[in-house]
């Protein structure tokens, strides 16, 4: 028996952190590049909410952020956003969200991405500690935004 075969695995969890809904404005192309098209979609915004166990993840989406993207040559995307959140309470968020999206047509579009959040501290600080995975789904026509969830990821160990 090896040591894989020893060490239990632990069991992941996730749980909603927020929805947020991100206005932005049309795509500015910034042209190619070795790696595909560049483009820069600056984010007006919007508003989020938090989940069931967050109540009071409340608050706007701020004007000044971008989302930088590359259009590779395979197909698939890369969007790297940053932006601020403000929740009601006033605390500001700093949200730097990566995104791989897959439209090649080879199974279901995914779009993922990880969630680094830069918080000060006091009441929203411990997420500057945790792993956040994302989800992100277009709104369009209905509105010119995205919506963007935040998962916290967790494990637990098993006894």
């Amino acid at each position: 028996m090896t040591l894989f075969d020893q060490t239990p695995f632990p069991t992941l969890s996730y749980r909603l952190l927020w929805e947020a809904i991100v206005d932005i404005t049309e795509v500015q192309p910034l042209g190619e590049s070795p790696k595909g098209e560049r483009r820069i979609v600056p984010i007006i915004g919007g508003e989020f909410r938090g989940g069931p166990d967050f109540p009071g993840l409340n608050g706007k989406v701020l004007a000044g952020g971008a989302d930088r993207q590359l259009i590779r040559k395979d197909g698939g995307k890369e969007l790297d956003a940053l932006y601020e959140m403000q929740v009601d309470d006033g605390t500001i968020l700093t949200i730097h969200n990566r995104v791989v999206i897959d439209e090649s047509g080879q199974g279901p579009r995914q779009a993922l991405s990880r969630i680094e959040v830069t918080a000060p501290e006091g009441p929203w600080d411990f997420l500057n500690r945790r792993l956040i995975v994302g989800t992100l789904q277009p709104l369009r026509p209905a509105r010119n935004a995205v919506l963007i969830r935040g998962w916290e990821m967790a494990e637990a160990m098993p006894v």
